[in-house]
């Protein structure tokens, strides 16, 4: 969690930039990760200092204007670093579903009768929306752990204390367009084959 007018770096990241070849490239995942994830990160901690001096000056209208910034930015850091932890290669289970006997697992086959269920419903959240955004599968915890789809513009995170985002999908062009061009619907059926579903099992019983 970031706190007031703490400054952020990018995360570890547990897999190499080629592992999940070839469903994700190894030139998408070093520009998506080392240019725009990197870019997410220096542009909030600029905002944070350039906050402080707004504040110092009483400048309301920069104020307004570098929250603006500092929510995009931030957002972009809190979505991609949930994103990367839930990307596994094949080798390390990514795309290995979640056992029906497991709490997601049960949670899955009761909601939707099957992982593929699930996924096809994501993908179809995923291709409905218009320009950038994210697509997350969310545990409720005031509706005893029932799953849903949902998806935010451009940067926007999760922010109902509820929900809590179990898998994250990026739906912004730099997430595909280096291999899959405009074909962005390939890019969804792909990278489930990398989807930790461990880590998304592991938030979900949190």
């Amino acid at each position: 969690m970031i706190t007031e007018n703490e400054k952020i770096s990018l995360p570890k990241i547990d897999w190499a930039l080629d592992a999940l070849e070839p469903y994700i490239s190894k030139e998408i995942n070093d520009l998506h990760i080392n240019k725009h994830h990197v870019a997410y990160v220096n542009g909030y901690n600029a905002a944070i200092d350039a906050l402080e001096k707004a504040v110092g000056k009483r400048d309301l209208k920069s104020v307004v204007e570098i929250q603006q910034n500092i929510k995009f930015h931030g957002g972009g850091h809190t979505n991609h670093s949930l994103f990367w932890k839930n990307l596994a290669p094949v080798s390390k289970g990514g795309g290995k579903h979640p056992d029906t006997s497991s709490a997601l697992g049960k949670q899955i086959v009761a909601q939707y009768g099957s992982v593929s269920n699930l996924i096809d419903i994501t993908n179809s959240k995923l291709a409905g929306i218009q320009g950038s955004g994210w697509a997350f599968i969310v545990k409720n915890k005031q509706n005893g752990g029932a799953l849903d789809v949902v998806t935010t513009a451009n940067q926007d995170t999760i922010s109902a204390p509820h929900l809590v985002p179990i898998i994250a999908i990026d739906a912004w062009e730099h997430a595909y367009y280096l291999q899959y061009q405009n074909v962005k619907l390939d890019y969804f059926k792909a990278i489930w084959n990398v989807i930790n579903w461990a880590e998304a099992e592991s938030r979900y019983s949190a």
